[in-house]
């Protein structure tokens, strides 16, 4: 075992993924130079004037506002609201700062398996204020097993995360590198549990996919659905929505079997550490004006001042001896994994 590598126990009963001999290489190549730089899951707009017990619901933000009263950032959520305790003292919280040398190849992690019933989706996208949400239609379910997961999980909820330039915008860092952004699939137990609601505060509760962004000059035909300009110019200010029909989940997902997996928490409060945390080892493209459009996107209502949406992300958060596992066999060799042949991890930033 490498000095300095910990020992994590495979955890499942599953067979090996056939991507399994992958080498780590397609995010960090595509990290670049942009990207140097070291949820309630559905959005609450409450306000803080009512004297309610749910005065804090949706007071929380992730930057200071430019004018007005007091909004906590992060690190005041766990501070502010005494449901919120976990977003500060939590042990397993989100996101976090994968380092590949803390990496463990688990054999057991399976392929993960996409069922849509082979129909395309329709849903509404919103711009809710701190995210553009994209929230699916009851009638069209879209699944997702295999991998770590024990259940099956429906999805919920998209939700995209992006910075103000193309070196940050993504929640997790790789080896203390951003990405331009962060698409997050949000999906909720749904064998156990009868709502999203109910599996956020329970055990097993939720799943969340997670695929880097990186600008180019091509898009991703799901996201390209979502961000052209007839579409985006719809959801410009707080509370607009936009309804979006005949879409393929599929082709959100980038071409690779390979992901990295931990437990972990929601990302915004009340950081519920109910979520089992999947990131796809591939990005996927959108083009800078497209990613221009998306910081055109305000935060406010069109009475008030623009502020752009952008910067939408919780900072990373201590590992605390977590396991980081993956699919992908790399670098593993000694006496503790005698049948792993030593590979050189092809994965370097530019």
């Amino acid at each position: 075992m490498a000095p300095g590598r910990r020992r994590c126990t495979p955890v499942g009963p599953q067979g090996r993924s056939d991507d399994a001999g992958t080498r780590l290489h397609d995010l960090h190549e595509s990290a670049g130079p942009e990207s140097s730089s070291g949820h309630a899951l559905l959005d609450r707009d409450r306000s803080a004037q009512q004297n309610s017990p749910k005065i804090h619901e949706g007071w929380w933000a992730y930057k200071e506002v430019v004018q007005g009263s007091f909004v906590p950032v992060p690190s005041f959520w766990g501070l502010v609201n005494s449901a919120w305790n976990l977003c500060a003292v939590g042990k397993r919280q989100s996101p976090i700062n994968i380092e590949t040398s803390h990496m463990i190849f688990d054999p057991f992690l399976t392929s993960l398996r996409l069922n849509t019933g082979g129909r395309k989706v329709s849903g509404t996208m919103y711009n809710t204020g701190r995210h553009v949400s994209l929230r699916l239609d009851k009638e069209h379910l879209v699944n997702i097993s295999g991998g770590p997961l024990t259940y099956s999980h429906r999805l919920e909820e998209i939700r995209l995360h992006f910075g103000s330039e193309d070196a940050q915008g993504s929640e997790h860092l790789l080896n203390g590198q951003a990405f331009s952004g962060e698409v997050q699939l949000i999906h909720y137990n749904h064998e156990l549990y009868t709502n999203v609601t109910e599996a956020a505060k329970s055990p097993n509760g939720l799943v969340v996919i997670s695929i880097f962004i990186k600008v180019t000059d091509s898009s991703n035909p799901f996201l390209n659905r979502m961000l052209n300009r007839d579409t985006i110019t719809r959801i410009t200010y707080k509370n607009d929505a936009y309804l979006l029909q005949g879409l393929n989940i599929e082709e959100l997902y980038p071409e690779t079997s390979s992901f990295i997996t931990y437990d972990g928490s929601m990302t915004i409060p009340p950081c519920y550490e109910t979520a089992s945390w999947i990131i796809m080892n591939k990005p996927i493209y959108i083009t800078r004006m497209q990613m221009h459009s998306l910081r055109l996107l305000s935060q406010n209502q069109p009475s008030q001042i623009f502020s752009s949406m952008s910067d939408n992300f919780r900072p990373v958060q201590p590992l605390n001896n977590r396991c980081i596992r993956t699919n992908i066999n790399f670098s593993l060799q000694g006496k503790d994994c005698p049948n792993n042949r030593a590979q050189k991890l092809q994965y370097k930033g530019k």
